[in-house]
């Protein structure tokens, strides 16, 4: 006797609950998960600027990365618990409080601000490309980059941008589609390898002129006035922006904590992004300030420090280095961009349809769309101040948090069932209105309400850096009040 077919599907491979054995991710490898997403362009312009360029005092930036990167752990640990428990990517654990229909809509979400960032990541990353290209050609025959196919301009790219974007995109998708296992080879062996380059080019920087090197950076430690009420401001400012830069990651980091052996390694392995920065931040802001050093004895016109690494190293008249340095940058960006973007975005989009989609198709979706984002970015897209909506977007990921949170914490106790997660008959206790929480979303729109106030509010934009919080606490207070009657 034929069964009657289901027209639609919970379950996915890729989504289902991981196996027992296949969770064998340690402190270790989480270790380096934070390292890939500390270590990346932006990472390191942040946090050069922070001690650099504000005039604050460097202990107190210091200690607002440690309490930044603290609210971070804290959080990551919340998130991550319940995926690490029962073995679940974000997507499924939000059919918890959410429902099935209400993740696929709410995890969407999540996809776009995902595709569009990856988009925006993989035109910077095309820029290393761009730098090596012309290396390349000029070390061939300097006359060739003088030619008139260089000179054409198409949506603001020449031949070299075009070429260096699909590059990035096809470089990118042949590492990201491959599956979990290499994934995590590739995170670990990427953050251990830019860290080494980074103590190469720390040796380069510094033994071009110990004595000058030192003293410029012993100059930044100054502990006058540290201990003063008027630093309150600035450190909880530094706070913010730390908190701020990982908020997007901490609400999809069940897609990663799901494959940790148990609950004490994800502690010790969330602790690590504390040791991450420190390590970061002493090598970027060494580098920064010992090249500026070091360019300054060569260039005469040079009137300003350099936070930005691919300024840095296109000041450098050393071949070898160059090419080393940028290597490096491009296994930097490329592996930030699979551990914040891109992996986050594959399973959302799974979940919108799991009978047809995988990693694999869902991976080339991702990349075709990042490919006309990269392409329109330069001329169309960073003029229209969509920037803006993303951070409108992205204040949906607090409320999330707090809605998960108060769901599995507050009202379930940490208890889910994982057979119903993937059920979408009436019979599943998730199904709740037709695949909808509607006390979830109430919960979710008016701690929506509150995060955005802080983008679009000119008056409330000083809380902008705290929008995540203030969203994840109304969120979570207003789901508890509803959902415990």
């Amino acid at each position: 006797m034929n069964q009657p077919k289901v027209k639609y599907s919970l379950s996915n491979w890729d989504l289902v609950s991981v196996n027992p054995n296949y969770k064998t991710w340690n402190w270790k490898d989480l270790f380096c998960f934070w390292g890939v997403n500390v270590q990346s362009l932006i990472g390191f312009s942040l946090i050069a600027s922070l001690y650099l360029m504000y005039n604050l005092s460097v202990f107190v930036v210091f200690f607002g990365t440690i309490l930044g990167s603290f609210f971070v752990y804290l959080f990551s640990n919340i998130i991550g618990k319940p995926s690490q428990k029962f073995g679940i990517p974000f997507v499924v654990l939000l059919r918890s409080s959410l429902g099935f229909s209400g993740a696929r809509f709410f995890g969407f979400i999540r996809s776009l601000v995902g595709i569009f960032l990856f988009g925006i990541q993989t035109y910077f990353l095309s820029k290393i490309f761009v730098y090596l290209i012309r290396i390349l050609l000029f070390t061939i025959d300097e006359s060739i980059l003088y030619q008139n196919i260089f000179i054409f301009y198409y949506f603001g790219l020449n031949i070299i941008d075009w070429s260096a974007i699909f590059i990035a995109i096809i470089f990118q998708t042949l590492l990201f589609s491959v599956g979990i296992q290499f994934n995590k080879k590739l995170i670990n062996y990427s953050a251990i390898a830019v860290y080494a380059g980074m103590i190469c080019f720390f040796f380069v920087v510094f033994l071009s002129d110990v004595k000058i090197t030192a003293n410029a950076f012993s100059n930044i430690i100054n502990l006058d006035n540290f201990l003063n009420i008027n630093n309150l401001a600035p450190l909880l400012t530094v706070t913010g922006a730390i908190f701020a830069y990982f908020s997007i990651l901490i609400i999809s980091f069940g897609d990663f904590s799901r494959y940790v052996k148990n609950d004490e390694e994800l502690k010790k392995g969330n602790l690590s992004l504390i040791l991450n920065l420190i390590i970061f931040s002493f090598f970027s802001v060494f580098i920064v300030t010992g090249s500026d050093i070091f360019l300054n004895q060569k260039f005469s016109d040079m009137d300003r420090i350099f936070t930005n690494p691919t300024d840095i190293i296109g000041k450098f008249d050393n071949l070898q280095i160059t090419i080393i340095a940028l290597f490096f940058i491009v296994i930097a960006s490329a592996s930030t961009n699979l551990v914040a973007n891109y992996i986050p975005s594959q399973y959302s989009l799974i979940n919108l349809v799991p009978t047809k989609l995988t990693l694999r198709s869902s991976s080339y979706i991702i990349s075709f769309f990042g490919l006309l984002i990269s392409i329109f970015w330069l001329t169309i897209l960073s003029q229209i101040g969509i920037l803006s909506f993303i951070d409108t977007f992205a204040a949906f990921f607090g409320p999330l948090f707090g809605l998960i949170a108060s769901d599995y914490y507050l009202i379930r106790k940490e208890n889910l069932s994982n057979k119903d997660l993937y059920l979408i008959t009436k019979d599943s206790s998730y199904y709740y209105s037709g695949g909808w929480q509607i006390k979830g979303v109430y919960s979710l729109l008016i701690g929506f309400i509150f995060s955005a106030s802080t983008i679009w509010n000119t008056n409330l934009m000083f809380l902008q850096s705290y929008a995540w919080i203030i969203g994840a606490f109304i969120s979570s207070l207003t789901y508890y009040l509803l959902a415990k009657k």
